[in-house]
């Protein structure tokens, strides 16, 4: 994964190297915004380069899930990103549908024919490994829009230099934004909802409280809550309160096996890391008494 990544952000930093000389040199909208897009691309393969490299350190007693959300917090920085990006793009778009500069299309159609043909070569690396978790997510599609958005540059210059139509390249522009914008929304939806720990999307925890009330001898299931730490690690923890005589009998030790291996298999997140407290009526009782009295 991680040389895949580091192909990529070596092909993505030849996007931005020639597209930026072809901003500079043909003066277009649509191929500087398409090298900001691609900066951000590069600066986002970047972030998550270094993410992967530091997710394989191991836990520690000071980082006992060790740098697993980083890829959380890494994919957080490169929505915000794409999101000035996509804003400037749109403004600046505007801007120019009124006074419209004078862009070479010949020039304008090399450079984004270059920009495509890295970006595909970008896309082939990653495409195998874009679903294993949120940077690989948010790479591939960074590339992927970028290349949409060359694809933008591309028609507008074909556009120019068949009709003259100038306001072509600000229209690509335009579209370009429109690619990064609704993008980095989604991203930095997803990401935040891991910072707050709320509860993995498919999960209704009042469905899992019906579920572990269902088992024989649970009297009462409260302090529950699940959240996920990165892909591929969501967690859940609870308070299950059992019959007095369980502890007694010595049938508690089965009842805790009974609530793992349902949070485990009955749900559409499946819940390896769990960690439930089994609790007397009494316990559980005096509990709620110190929370009224605090």
């Amino acid at each position: 994964m991680r040389t895949r990544l580091l192909i990529a952000f070596g092909l993505t930093a030849v996007i931005v190297l020639a597209q930026a000389v072809g901003s500079v040199v043909t003066g277009s909208l649509a191929l500087l915004t398409d090298t900001a897009h691609a900066v951000s691309d590069a600066s986002g393969l970047l972030v998550a380069l270094i993410a992967a490299t530091m997710m394989l350190r191991p836990p520690s007693s000071a980082r006992t899930w060790g740098f697993a959300r980083i890829e959380v917090i890494a994919a957080l920085g490169q929505a915000a990103l794409l999101l000035v990006v996509g804003t400037y793009a749109a403004v600046e778009g505007i801007r120019r549908l009124f006074e419209p500069a004078q862009v070479p299309g010949t020039e304008l159609l090399v450079f984004g024919v270059i920009g495509l043909i890295a970006n595909v070569a970008a896309i082939a690396v990653l495409a195998s490994n874009r679903g294993a978790n949120f940077n690989m997510r948010a790479a591939f599609l960074e590339v992927l829009n970028d290349a949409l958005g060359s694809v933008g540059v591309i028609v507008a210059a074909i556009v120019i230099n068949t009709t003259g139509f100038q306001q072509a390249d600000t229209i690509a522009a335009l579209f370009i934004a429109a690619l990064i914008v609704p993008r980095a929304f989604s991203l930095l939806r997803e990401t935040v909802r891991v910072l707050m720990e709320f509860t993995p999307k498919g999960v209704d925890l009042d469905e899992v409280r019906e579920h572990l009330l269902a088992l024989e001898h649970v009297q009462d299931v409260h302090d529950l809550h699940a959240s996920m730490i990165g892909t591929g690690l969501p967690v859940i923890s609870a308070h299950v309160v059992v019959d007095d005589r369980c502890f007694e009998s010595g049938h508690a030790p089965q009842i805790l096996e009974q609530v793992l291996a349902c949070v485990k298999e009955h749900f559409p997140v499946s819940f390896d890391h769990a960690t439930i407290q089994l609790e007397t009526t009494a316990l559980r009782d005096q509990e709620a008494a110190s929370v009224r009295h605090a």
